[in-house]
């Protein structure tokens, strides 16, 4: 399959979400005008049939399991690229299509762990289940997790946080919330009490439905495989609520 082949296989996905297959709805659909050499080789390697009286045109049960897979791609690029990377713009669509044309599925399977198995696009859109997900459904818990999901005494390691507001996700980083720090739960009420490179942090529960950990699934290994950081230094707890640093000493 080439890219243009692959853009109108995306396109008769979405119009098979959408119980459509005129000819009229994949122009729409492509937004250009139907190419009849592309739907011919389409049909000739069995991706699509194509009536050309009835001017109707569907995927096969082979076009369906091969687009499934780049519409999965494509929309957990999209997830990657807004929740992550938060990109945004004119840029934002084509640097999709181009994810999906250069991961490999293993690759998939990691970004959708990381991700936390997402069930939307950034659009709304479902994104189509991969066998990571089936496996995740048969767990007890996936492997990343809100820092507010953790039970009292749970270690994570923070994977990402998700917070598109520049403001916000430069005070989570003061808090020493970066990708690779471990985070142990020590209370959830009144206010989440978490320790932290070291230091003990109250947090507010916005904070902790912000921050995306690798659950640590025990003998000192996290989900992802990595091992815990020990902090060498003494422990120093700092008190912080709404912002504000309310006390700081370090533990004997």
């Amino acid at each position: 399959m080439n890219m243009k082949q692959d853009e109108y296989l995306e396109a008769l996905w979405r119009l098979h979400e959408q119980e459509k297959n005129s000819v009229e709805d994949l122009q729409t659909a492509l937004n250009a005008p139907v190419e009849r050499d592309v739907l011919d080789g389409l049909t000739s390697d069995r991706m699509a049939e194509y009536d050309g009286e009835l001017r109707k045109v569907r995927l096969t049960e082979k076009g369906l399991a091969y687009a499934l897979d780049l519409v999965r791609k494509h929309r957990l690029a999209e997830r990657l690229l807004h929740d992550v990377l938060r990109v945004r713009g004119e840029g934002f669509e084509s640097e999709a299509c181009t994810f999906e044309h250069l991961v490999a599925p293993q690759v998939v399977e990691g970004i959708c762990t990381l991700l936390g198995h997402p069930r939307e696009c950034p659009h709304g859109l479902p994104i189509p289940e991969g066998e990571c997900c089936r496996r995740s459904e048969q767990t007890i818990s996936t492997s990343v997790v809100y820092l507010a999901q953790l039970e009292v005494g749970e270690v994570g390691q923070v994977a990402y946080i998700d917070c598109q507001d520049d403001a916000q996700l430069h005070r989570l980083n003061g808090l020493q919330f970066k990708p690779g720090v471990e985070v142990k739960l020590h209370q959830k009420y009144p206010a989440y009490v978490v320790e932290c490179e070291g230091g003990i942090i109250a947090i507010d529960e916005w904070i902790a439905k912000r921050i995306l950990l690798w659950k640590q699934r025990g003998r000192g290994v996290y989900e992802d495989g990595a091992v815990p950081h020990v902090p060498e230094k003494p422990a120093r707890k700092r008190f912080w609520r709404r912002g504000r640093r309310y006390g700081t000493f370090t533990r004997e």
